[in-house]
């Protein structure tokens, strides 16, 4: 069973990188003109890196009914955009200041500055022009949930919002209440953006995706405290960017706050309760099982 798993897992998130590559490779031509510099550090920050776990989500969500895989993929495209663009900025000297990212140098480093801002601007309205696309999605009522949804888990409510929050834990002592609801809005917003959008595809009232919801918010806040370990102990080889900042910078963490093996376990059992939230879907949801528990377990 762990070795049907452990392919199944593996053979989904090689195809979603090969898919969400070759999405950007056509959605991103280099212009014959001065604008090539900037599509060209687009290209570096998105076309061969990450694991791609938020357009698995999506796709996999999807797959529970139905969507076409054109479609689904796009949409994942449009998370991905999103996630790209925020590790570009994250990336700035004014932000996180790091040199490495996915075992490259970071956009800023290879390129400059201005070109790194220009590029994850660019990566975020690009999502939308994804999303809003009508022959992609021809329900105007399908494009405007997916665009709402993208929308607000990338902003002050989402995303940027837990981003601010964490650029205040410098000067500001965070409990274990706040420490949660940050990585919620950091972390956990895009994650769970994956997953709604998934079923917003699938056609599914909000009434009907509550489990999913609840499954999205548990692997959320699983995959941050895993993050948070991994700062805490991981192999920067491995990682492929620097670790030990947030310990260096003095911040609270899931594991200042609740020690390694208790925030690691609490990481295992958020991805067991998230399990849970797919009883209805039975095997169906195997894939989904296989990216919860990949939350606790990676390296990277």
């Amino acid at each position: 069973m762990a070795a049907a798993t452990d392919h199944r897992l593996k053979d989904g998130l090689l195809t979603i990188q090969s898919e969400i590559d070759a999405a950007f490779d056509l959605l991103l031509p280099v212009p014959g003109d001065t604008r090539a510099r900037l599509v060209e550090a687009m290209r570096y920050a998105a076309i061969g890196g990450g694991k791609r776990i938020r357009p698995l989500l999506l796709t996999a969500t999807a797959d529970l009914f139905g969507v076409d895989r054109h479609a689904a993929v796009q949409a994942g495209c449009a998370v991905e955009a999103i996630h790209v663009y925020s590790l570009i900025h994250d990336d700035l000297p004014c932000m996180d200041d790091d040199d490495m990212r996915h075992g490259k140098a970071t956009v800023h480093r290879q390129f400059d500055e201005a070109t790194a801002i220009l590029a994850g601007d660019s990566l975020h309205a690009l999502a939308f022009e994804i999303l809003s696309d009508s022959k992609i999605y021809g329900d105007p009522f399908i494009r405007a949930e997916l665009v709402s949804t993208l929308a607000t888990a990338s902003g002050m409510n989402g995303m940027a919002g837990g981003q601010m929050m964490d650029m205040a834990a410098d000067d500001t002592s965070y409990d274990l209440p706040a420490v949660t609801r940050l990585q919620q809005l950091k972390t956990g917003a895009l994650l769970a953006a994956s997953v709604e959008m998934g079923a917003v595809l699938g056609k599914v009232a909000p009434e009907g995706r509550a489990g999913l919801h609840a499954y999205s918010r548990d692997i959320g806040l699983a995959f941050q405290i895993a993050d948070d370990l991994l700062d805490h102990e991981g192999d920067e080889a491995k990682a492929g960017k620097a670790l030990r900042k947030d310990d260096e910078q003095g911040k609270q963490t899931f594991v200042t706050l609740m020690g390694a093996d208790g925030a690691r376990d609490q990481a295992r059992a958020l991805v067991n309760q998230a399990i849970e939230r797919l009883s209805p879907y039975g095997d169906d949801a195997a894939l989904l099982i296989d990216l919860a528990r990949f939350v606790v377990e990676r390296d990277r």
